[in-house]
């Protein structure tokens, strides 16, 4: 039997889906009169010029699989917060300030009580995003949602997604293409799992180590079910205030699946050497003991502690670190920008990264 993946637990590699994409929606790109596409397929957010002084950034994305943790605990109230997140905190990573965001939940069942925990979880993340729902949608799917259409399935079951908006002035976009060797790295610390890897690791945790979401954890200080569901944390005032302030972000990264290997979606042809990294949450070194994970699918798959990274001078380094601190973030100093490109070198963990054509990979360094 092979070590566990991503893939053993049923996540597929999205290289040809991600080639069909550019193949047959990038003519699409000629098709809007009144505005122009000014980012490419791979961005954390799609960039549209209105006018010559706006454009719109908008990013779609959902809470994945951590509903059916939600569901399993009849617990609702926090996976708004992890929609929102996925979809605003990529939309800074290109520049944008979000706006608004129109949320869709198709549920096997209507029922009053869990709609209304999501709807209040969503508008609660809202305000922490500074943003408007100003819409949504809606949809019950019995035969489709929690269900294999012969039989009657999972009432609770549900997805939830989000579209989000938002705006910037053309002149603004970042894409990574003015990072240079020495620039700094910093890491903004993540609050767990966040909504990524949930598959492997309920694989690991529910099946292969056989735990119930009700179990306490001396390790984690709660409830396997309560860890999981902590809220994806949402980094749009860090960001914003290190605009206000004036700090170059040369470079922003969500870390969310292929973790630190999202740095190689950046333009500019550089090297990252990560020189320290955050202690993780216990929870993954649980699901790494538990499911005897390589430390490379660990890195793949799971943020591992780092929930953003932002790149700036690294004279501005220290003032940066500031900002984060003042807006309610644990951060620290990753490593620089290197010399050559395509490549995340994890000096700690003895591991380098790089992401080819839409797949990750980890691998470790030969002495």
């Amino acid at each position: 039997m092979g070590t566990p993946s991503y893939e053993d637990a049923g996540v597929k590699d999205q290289g040809e889906a991600i080639s069909a994409v550019e193949r047959l929606l990038g003519p699409t790109f000629r098709f809007p009169r009144d505005a122009e596409v000014i980012t490419r397929f791979g961005h954390y957010a799609s960039v549209l010029k209105v006018a010559p002084d706006l454009a719109i950034a908008v990013s779609t994305d959902g809470a994945g699989s951590k509903t059916m943790i939600a569901s399993a605990l009849d617990r609702y109230d926090t996976i708004g917060f992890d929609c929102m997140a996925m979809n605003v905190n990529d939309l800074i990573c290109v520049g944008a300030r979000p706006i608004a965001l129109v949320d869709y939940v198709g549920v096997h069942t209507l029922e009053s009580h869990r709609m209304s925990e999501i709807l209040s979880g969503l508008a609660a993340a809202a305000e922490v995003a500074g943003v408007a729902i100003p819409g949504g949608e809606v949809a019950q799917l019995p035969d489709i949602i929690g269900s294999d259409g012969r039989s009657p399935g999972d009432e609770r079951a549900f997805d939830l997604v989000g579209t989000a908006v938002g705006v910037l002035h053309p002149d603004k976009l970042i894409l990574g293409r003015e990072i240079t060797p020495g620039d700094a790295i910093i890491g903004i610390h993540s609050t767990g799992i966040h909504s990524n890897g949930m598959t492997l690791a309920r694989k690991v945790l529910l099946e292969t180590g056989g735990y119930e979401l009700t179990e306490h954890f001396e390790l984690l200080g709660r409830t396997l079910g309560e860890e999981l569901l902590e809220p994806t944390a949402i980094y749009v005032r860090a960001v914003t205030d290190l605009w206000e302030k004036g700090i170059d972000t040369r470079g922003l990264v969500h870390i969310t699946g292929d973790g630190l290997t999202n740095l190689c979606r950046l333009e500019a042809r550089v090297g990252y050497s990560i020189e320290q990294l955050p202690e993780p949450s216990p929870i993954f070194g649980l699901i790494q003991d538990v499911g005897n994970v390589p430390e490379e699918e660990m890195f793949r798959v799971f943020n591992m502690g780092v929930g953003f990274v932002v790149v700036v001078p690294t004279e501005q380094a220290d003032d940066a670190l500031g900002v984060i601190t003042a807006a309610g973030h644990e951060a620290q100093r990753l490593g620089s920008v290197t010399e050559g490109g395509g490549e995340v070198r994890l000096e700690s963990a003895g591991l380098v990264g790089a992401l080819v054509e839409g797949k990750s990979t980890f691998t470790k360094v030969l002495d």
